[in-house]
């Protein structure tokens, strides 16, 4: 198994109404992954990349959803298939997430 760069396991955060309510309530960060990232790849790209403690991650593969295009002919396809990491950290700790450079 060979270690991957930090900035190839976590591809970006997510900000979402959601997620900025799990921000500021319970500590817990949402980002989107490789798709072959285990849990432990993202905890350690997480402690590396933020100089954070992670105390547990949550990780769900988004399914495609089917979209239509609109025009002179009807066009169906679908979204990409993401994975998404719930990352949350011990009490204490928090991410900036404005200065990431992902």
């Amino acid at each position: 198994m060979s270690q991957r760069k930090p900035y190839e396991v976590i591809i970006r955060p997510v900000i979402t109404e959601k997620s900025n309510r799990l921000m500021e309530d319970l500590g817990k960060y949402t980002f989107e992954v490789a798709l072959d990232a285990s849990k432990s790849e993202i905890k350690n790209a997480v402690e590396e990349l933020f100089g954070v403690k992670v105390r547990k991650v949550n990780t769900m593969i988004v399914k495609p959803k089917k979209k239509r295009v609109l025009g002179r002919f009807r066009q169906y396809g679908y979204t990409r298939k993401w994975k998404k990491a719930v990352v949350t950290l011990e009490p204490g700790e928090s991410i900036d997430l404005l200065n990431f450079a992902g």
